[in-house]
């Protein structure tokens, strides 16, 4: 008894100089992995600085090189550069850091957390923040750009957002509705000026397969309609082939055939969050393939194909380059959108209120 107490506490003795062990290792790693971040973020800031003051140096002799009374020979141009280079080494090493920790203190203490930090120090870059991972993706110049203007995106007294210019509304507000909206009154929902709605007209179940209408689809169609509200539809896709995808597409285009749909025909791209989810091992290249089938057949048919997505589905699950033919429905839930690329549609929120609809509703800006 008295032996095996002895090795009982020679066992405990090592297993606390263990744990210790491995805890001081931990504290040491993340105080390495910090400050392997800080150093990064800090060449980071001096390249910007120093990028900010090359461009500022390069107007200056633009401006030279158009002033027809100026004349300089290569040598005192040449001169001209080295000097102003020698002053932004000067200025960022004297003045960067200081601007620097100031930059971070405000970043880290503004509670948008770490991804806008990474945002607002790698603004030629799209960062897309995935279970606990960071990407980074480079803006692409062949891709067309959305042009609109962040500052006349303004929201009224009941947070709806509307887009100006010139002072006069150009924005078209619009909604999308299922089966969660329950039972809508569309008389209602027309009366508080929304234009249009996307109806959801159905899914393939996410572990079977199964196709299925939207149990509220033949209602909320109609009951828009009726009412003078344009319609687009969507479709949740979990196609695992080509076939399926063309599949999907027949079924919608049987669906809309009695019914006027103005609005484009749209493919529902999300991930799923169960983790048996048929669809759950596509690659990109994979799922862009079964898009571009849906699409082409919808287009086949007359009606104007559409995708929708957010950042994690444009960026992660999808190759964009290969989807530009389309147009995008994109969803991003701020004051502002975090995305380069052109878009149509943009969904601002999943929380909007609307006459007519008792819960919450999605809310959408159009600019067509």
């Amino acid at each position: 008894m008295q032996e095996n107490h002895i090795q009982g506490k020679r066992s405990r003795k090592k297993r606390r100089r263990s744990e210790n062990s491995i805890l001081a290792g931990s504290i040491l790693l993340c105080i390495v992995t910090l400050t392997a971040v800080t150093i990064c973020l800090v060449m980071v800031f001096q390249y910007r600085a120093v990028q900010q003051k090359n461009t500022a140096v390069m107007s200056e002799l633009e401006a030279i090189r158009l002033d027809e009374e100026a004349s300089y020979n290569q040598a005192e141009v040449d001169a001209l550069i080295d000097s102003a280079v020698e002053e932004t080494k000067e200025k960022t090493e004297e003045e960067v850091g200081e601007a620097f920790r100031d930059t971070l203190k405000e970043l880290m203490t503004s509670g948008e957390g770490t991804t806008e930090m990474l945002r607002y120090f790698f603004p030629d870059e799209i960062v897309v923040a995935d279970t606990g991972q960071y990407y980074f993706f480079p803006i692409l110049e062949e891709l067309a750009k959305n042009t609109y203007d962040p500052e006349a995106f303004i929201a009224d007294e009941d947070g709806i957002i509307h887009y100006y210019e010139e002072g006069e509304r150009v924005s078209h507000k619009g909604i999308d509705v299922s089966r969660y909206q329950d039972k809508i009154d569309w008389e209602e929902v027309a009366s508080d000026e929304v234009e249009y709605a996307f109806v959801r007209l159905g899914i393939r179940g996410y572990t079977e397969g199964e196709i299925m209408e939207d149990e509220t689809f033949q209602y909320n169609i109609r009951g828009a309609l009726d009412n003078d509200i344009d319609v687009g539809v969507y479709f949740f896709t979990q196609a695992l082939s080509e076939e399926e995808a063309v599949e999907e597409a027949e079924f919608v285009i049987d669906a809309i055939e009695p019914y006027e749909v103005k609005y484009p025909v749209v493919l529902d791209v999300e991930a799923v969050s169960n983790s048996k989810a048929r669809g759950n091992d596509l690659t990109s290249e994979e799922r862009t393939k079964y898009c571009i089938a849906f699409c082409e057949r919808i287009k086949e048919a007359g009606y104007t194909p559409m995708i929708y997505g957010n950042l994690k589905t444009f960026m992660l699950m999808l190759d964009i380059e290969q989807l530009e033919a389309y147009d995008k429905w994109f969803a991003y839930y701020d004051e502002s959108y975090y995305f380069p690329y052109d878009f149509k549609i943009w969904q601002y929120t999943n929380k909007g209120k609307v006459a007519g609809i008792k819960g919450e509703v999605d809310l959408n800006i159009s600019f067509e």
